[in-house]
């Protein structure tokens, strides 16, 4: 039995403990492409009810998160919405290889401002998009660097409407952006992904792009190297798990 001094240690120490609370659980930091914003925050919900840990998330477009991370930026998983930006920080030694998989996947839209009578639009080789724009804009991820611009204009190179369309760009520096342009009818049309014109009641669909027109809409994710805490990996594994597919497939993601 221990002697009464020690259980009085031990009960200031437990009292100590009590008005400290508990031991915050270990966050970890996620950048994800700008297009997860409303997965990753539900998503990251769930983790931290869980108790297996808060989730910082940073969203962006996937190229300028590669760039910070690539900068040197305080990520420890990275989804992409696209491969390229993941290649490009895998040729740099700057991911974990073997733990890299492909988590989602997506498809464009063309969208017009709900309020706007615009018809629907039947997409398939020279659609006279560029006459529908006229002197507007049509808003998408700058073609340049941004997922959904590349995802775009090889669609509308494959449909023969690049040439008269991309001078009538507005690039924006992600689809959220683009998304804003069209409800806000600063641009008659907008191509995001189904993903993205779903959250928004301010905008509708008016036509489908054909996925053999682009490259798989494809999202990766990734532990970053170096950074390979015990809560990162529990994250990336529960992101393949029941209850984040569940979330995926809800806002209209599929589920590679």
């Amino acid at each position: 039995m221990p002697s009464r001094r020690l259980r009085r240690v031990l009960a200031i120490f437990a009292l100590a403990l009590g008005l400290a609370g508990p031991v915050a659980a270990e966050e970890v930091t996620v950048f994800a492409a700008a297009s997860t914003t409303n997965i990753m925050d539900e998503v990251g919900a769930l983790f931290s009810a869980r108790g297996l840990g808060t989730v910082k998330p940073s969203h962006a477009a996937s190229s300028t998160l590669a760039k910070q991370i690539e900068q040197g930026a305080p990520a420890q998983v990275f989804l992409s919405a696209d491969l390229k930006w993941m290649d490009y920080l895998a040729e740099r030694g700057l991911i974990d290889p073997k733990s890299r998989r492909n988590l989602l996947g997506n498809s464009l839209v063309l969208i017009a401002p709900a309020e706007a009578a615009t018809p629907p639009v039947t997409i398939g080789k020279d659609f006279p998009l560029a006459a529908l724009v006229g002197d507007g804009r049509l808003a998408t991820g700058d073609p340049d660097h941004v997922p959904v611009g590349l995802y775009a204009k090889q669609a509308l190179e494959n449909l023969g409407v690049w040439a008269a369309v991309g001078p009538k760009l507005a690039r924006t520096d992600s689809p959220r952006s683009a998304l804003a342009l069209v409800e806000r009818g600063e641009a008659p049309f907008g191509i995001v992904y189904a993903t993205d014109a779903a959250i928004s009641g301010k905008v509708r669909v008016v036509g489908a792009f054909p996925a053999a027109g682009h490259d798989p809409i494809v999202y990766p994710v990734a532990l970053i190297a170096g950074k390979e805490t015990p809560t990162a990996r529990a994250f990336l594994d529960f992101l393949k798990g029941p209850e984040a597919k569940a979330v995926f497939v809800k806002h209209g993601f599929t589920v590679e």
